[in-house]
């Protein structure tokens, strides 16, 4: 290899690198941080309940009657961050869950894993719901070509959405309520 041959990008780089930059790409393509805050606000509702807490020769046990209930929870919401990161078609139903569990895990468990867990899913539901699909170069490259000097702006009001011109010389009054015709609509019922 010569000073003159051009560098190839990903060929001289280091794998750790490549990988990042792919991960990066594909964490971009869908709701990754709220997959990851609704897994986060899944693991304290699951844990506390079962969790031993040893304080010098005090053991301090948060096992509670609904001990089933929240890890039923806690794996639910897991499983609904795992969902987000590999089928995001399903982000507006993982969300709303989310959100409902985040709700349902204050009375049943600890008060959402002590607000902890019942905020983190409440905030990966609602960035689950919200997260829109962004558009690809391509769509975006084609777009840009279709539009001409001479067509309208971006910003411009479509061809399908403008309001529709009178025509002159014809009624367009369906209702026979025109000043024209001496009916104003007050006494034409009936």
């Amino acid at each position: 290899m010569s000073a003159e041959t051009p560098a190839v990008p990903g060929t001289d780089e280091h794998y750790l690198r490549v990988a990042r930059r792919k991960f990066r790409a594909w964490r971009g393509t869908r709701p990754f941080w709220a997959g990851l805050f609704i897994m986060l606000g899944g693991l304290p509702i699951a844990y506390f309940p079962y969790a031993h807490l040893q304080i010098g020769h005090l053991t301090l046990a948060m096992a509670t009657t609904a001990g089933a209930g929240s890890l039923i929870i806690g794996v639910l919401l897991v499983v609904l961050g795992i969902s987000l990161w590999f089928q995001k078609h399903v982000r507006v139903f993982a969300g709303i869950a989310a959100i409902l569990l985040g709700l349902v895990s204050i009375p049943v468990s600890n008060l959402g894993g002590f607000l902890i867990g019942f905020l983190l899913a409440l905030i990966g539901g609602a960035m689950a719901v919200s997260w829109a699909p962004g558009e690809d170069e391509d769509a975006q490259s084609a777009q840009a070509g279709t539009t001409s000097e001479g067509s309208a702006p971006e910003g411009a009001a479509d061809s399908d959405t403008t309001a529709l011109k009178p025509v002159v010389g014809e009624s367009n009054d369906l209702s026979g309520t025109s000043p024209a015709n001496g009916a104003n609509g007050r006494h034409s019922a009936g």
